[in-house]
């Protein structure tokens, strides 16, 4: 078991969209015994983003696989119709996109209805500002620092000062960074303010996933 950074607690979400999915009940005992708190469960429908990724049955039968928490972000256009589904499967977390369709705060109070917890994500090309309306409606803010779709994408800096204004406009806000973290980059990520990493192909394709996860915790930014 590895130890230290107690101090500088983060969660690590880790991101099933790197997993195998022919070996998934392999995959999820890796990264939950590797010390990975959440598991990010990416929902795109092609239209959103250009992917298509998985729905309802699976996030169903793995909620029967996995204790982890479940951090359920829908990349899809109209997530209002498609709450409740979720919410059933096992979601312990929504989070829909600002820029999908359908009024925020109606959004927010059906997650709220269903007994979850509301999260918002942003696009990179979304100012932070647009989020300020309802930072305190939600329990997340989730920061995309690659374009939405496909996983294995370079992070964008820019969404280092983005992380910065949410944390300065709501201190008590869980935020989150999803795209491009790896033991380089997380570093920034937790130093501008964030304390939820997604992170996909870095701790599934570990050989090492204990030492993976450690890494994003406890690695020091280059100076």
């Amino acid at each position: 078991m590895l130890g230290g950074c107690e101090a500088n607690y983060m969660i690590i979400s880790a991101s099933m969209l790197a997993a195998d999915f022919s070996q998934l009940d392999r995959e999820l005992k890796r990264v939950q015994l590797g010390g990975a708190q959440w598991l990010h469960l990416d929902i795109i429908d092609g239209a959103f983003a250009p992917n298509i990724t998985f729905g309802v049955p699976v996030v169903k039968s793995i909620r029967k696989k996995s204790s982890l928490y479940f951090d359920l972000h829908l990349m899809i256009q109209r997530p209002m119709d498609y709450l409740e589904v979720f919410a059933e499967a096992g979601a312990d977390c929504i989070t829909f996109h600002l820029e999908s369709e359908g009024d925020p705060a109606e959004i927010i109070d059906r997650i709220r209805s269903l007994g979850k917890k509301v999260g918002i994500a942003i696009s990179p090309g979304t100012p932070a500002e647009k989020l300020f309306p309802y930072t305190g409606q939600i329990d997340l803010a989730l920061v995309m620092s690659v374009e939405p779709g496909f996983g294995g994408q370079k992070f964008l800096d820019g969404s280092l000062q983005k992380i910065r204004a949410l944390r300065k406009a709501a201190p008590g806000l869980m935020v989150s960074v999803d795209g491009g973290i790896n033991a380089e980059t997380a570093p920034q990520a937790r130093e501008a303010g964030a304390n939820v990493l997604v992170a996909g192909s870095y701790v599934f394709g570990a050989e090492d996933v204990e030492a993976a996860v450690y890494s994003l915790k406890c690695t020091s930014a280059a100076r």
